[in-house]
């Protein structure tokens, strides 16, 4: 059984401690287990309620009301609720507990209507990634089986590739062209914030998005066959993600690597550990910033035509 704490709660709430306690005793919202010390502790079953909970609560409606209701008026309210799209933790909730229920259908329901509020990109950024981080962090504390972060991520990659698939067609004619993949060895297996296959989609969704010729390898992707591939397509530029202690090298040394077999190509890296690297390799370059990637997602347009 899955347990938690009630800062485990409030992190995953968005409802302070202080309050829980408060609506505990004022209201009889629930009554949390208690172990032997008297801390108090919640199963995935109090998680999930305490999740409609704050779904109704920051969608205006009153505690006391909230109170009232039975599980079974909680859920057709927050299923008639229509979500402000500024509102993200809302739809961060939502997917939580869908995950909890390895409920598919309501999945694909929340990740649709998501979409339709606030547009694929923004779902991307300001939901799905930060949703995807908490439940990686669930997962690494044992707090979640590793299939319920297989099930979410699976899902969004789904959507994903029907976004990708949806951009218009263009035919390379020449110019700027970029090969994205993730190096053999990457911890892809692993969820959440440590998966570079989403983030990787989403830069070839951007790229897509903005005209730009990429060709698309995905995950795992030995050097021999970055090799075949550039000696066969004219490819200008390698991307991919850096991830923590990626293949338990130097990763200077492994930038280095990249430098001297592809001399000519400009090797661009982005990820959680972009920012501690330094480089000073001529045809390496580091993505840091927002600013950054949107800039290199912009640059060296060339002219393009609409594929038949």
């Amino acid at each position: 059984m899955n347990l938690f704490s009630i800062r485990d709660i409030e992190n995953l709430t968005g409802i302070k401690a202080h309050t829980l306690r408060i609506w505990e005793q004022r209201y009889n919202l629930f009554c949390p287990k208690r172990r032997e010390s008297k801390h108090r502790f919640y199963d995935c079953e109090d998680l999930k309620h305490l999740l409609r909970i704050a779904y109704l609560y920051n969608q205006g409606h009153k505690i006391s009301q909230i109170a009232c209701c039975s599980p079974e008026e909680m859920a057709r309210m927050a299923l008639e609720a229509k979500p402000d799209s500024d509102n993200y933790e809302i739809f961060i909730n939502q997917l939580t507990e869908a995950t909890l229920d390895l409920d598919q259908p309501r999945f694909d329901k929340i990740l649709h209507n998501l979409v339709l509020h606030a547009g694929f990109e923004k779902s991307m950024i300001c939901v799905l990634f930060p949703f995807l981080k908490k439940i990686g962090v669930l997962w690494l504390t044992g707090q979640l089986i590793q299939a319920h972060a297989h099930f979410a991520r699976s899902l969004i990659i789904k959507k994903m590739m029907v976004a990708i698939d949806g951009l218009e067609k263009t035919a390379y004619t020449g110019g700027r062209r970029v090969l994205l993949f993730t190096p053999a060895g990457d911890h892809h297996d692993m969820p959440g914030g440590e998966c570079q296959e989403l983030p990787l989609l989403f830069m070839h969704y951007m790229l897509k998005k903005e005209r730009v010729p990429a060709i698309y390898m995905g995950k795992n992707v030995p050097l021999d066959m970055l090799q075949l591939i550039c000696s066969q397509h004219h490819v200008t530029q390698l991307y991919f993600l850096i991830i923590p202690n990626l293949n338990k090298c130097d990763m200077h040394e492994y930038l280095k690597q990249f430098s001297i077999m592809f001399p000519d190509k400009e090797i661009v890296f982005s990820g959680p550990e972009a920012c501690q690297c330094s480089c000073d390799l001529k045809n390496v370059r580091l993505l840091k910033t927002i600013e950054e990637k949107k800039a290199f997602l912009k640059e060296g347009k060339t002219e393009l035509i609409t594929a038949s």
